[in-house]
């Protein structure tokens, strides 16, 4: 099975959330045009980092965002991971992502577990405590965060219940592009899956946003990347590859869990 992805690389106008919601319009438009199946946007687009107004500034119950997206979806019929976005619910933030089907439907919600205290996002967002697992077009699919990244034990999880094809939103400092790209290849390798990353370009304040977003194959090759500037990137994946991969070594079949307690 081939599916068809592009990344939605853009930059982020931070705090201005509806100038933000535009341009992400206008891309996913573009990508559209490209008869894709799948896209993609990155972390905490609506408002960048702008954490000290993140109460006044964010989404209210996903909303309006939410609504911008299914309706592209349905317009385009075309499956859309939101990347994420801050959303205000029930009194707290969070720093979610959702998945809607080519319908427009929202068929899957992800609020982001580890929480980066180098950014202190832990003062103004509250962590999920739920993985997110779910299937598109009839394929498993996981949606991790930016930092969750880091914590491979997150995305064994996922491995383990059958993702294929692993969502990485994110919004990662040209100052560890080195931890990124390695990390990415990591968890395709060891997990033996496709992984779809998307960061954010441009600048904020100190920190400057490298881009190289990425589409990498169950072996840690990487099939598709761009470069430091906002942009669409598409390419296909061939989804038997993974069948073929395990075939040769199956490092999950291979574990031996007992001995890691």
């Amino acid at each position: 099975m081939n599916i068809r992805i592009s990344l939605l690389q853009m930059k982020i106008a931070a705090g201005k959330p509806q100038v933000n919601r535009e341009n992400a319009v206008r891309l996913i438009e573009e990508a559209a045009l490209q008869q894709t199946d799948i896209l993609v946007l990155p972390e905490m687009w609506t408002t960048a980092y702008e954490l000290e107004n993140i109460t006044k500034i964010c989404d209210q119950e996903g909303m309006p965002t939410l609504d911008i997206i299914s309706k592209k979806a349905k317009e385009s019929s075309i499956n859309i991971i939101s990347g994420s976005f801050a959303s205000l619910e029930n009194g707290k933030v969070y720093n979610t992502a959702y998945a809607f089907d080519r319908k427009g439907n929202n068929i899957a919600k992800y609020q982001k577990i580890h929480l980066f205290k180098l950014m202190e996002e832990h003062k103004y967002m509250n962590a999920g405590e739920k993985h997110c697992v779910f299937e598109m077009d009839g394929v498993k699919c996981g949606i991790i965060i930016c930092y969750d990244l880091r914590f491979p034990e997150l995305t064994r999880k996922m491995a383990l219940e059958g993702v294929q094809l692993l969502f990485v939103p994110a919004q990662w400092p040209a100052a560890r592009l080195d931890h990124w790209t390695t990390l990415l290849k990591a968890r395709a390798i060891e997990n033996q899956m496709f992984v779809a990353a998307v960061n954010r370009a441009g600048e904020q304040l100190n920190d400057e946003f490298m881009g190289g977003s990425m589409l990498i194959n169950p072996l840690g090759e990487i099939i598709a990347q761009s470069d430091y500037k906002e942009q669409i990137i598409t390419a296909e994946i061939d989804l038997s590859m993974i069948k073929a991969v395990k075939a040769k070594m199956d490092i999950l079949g291979d574990r031996v869990p007992h001995t890691y307690e």
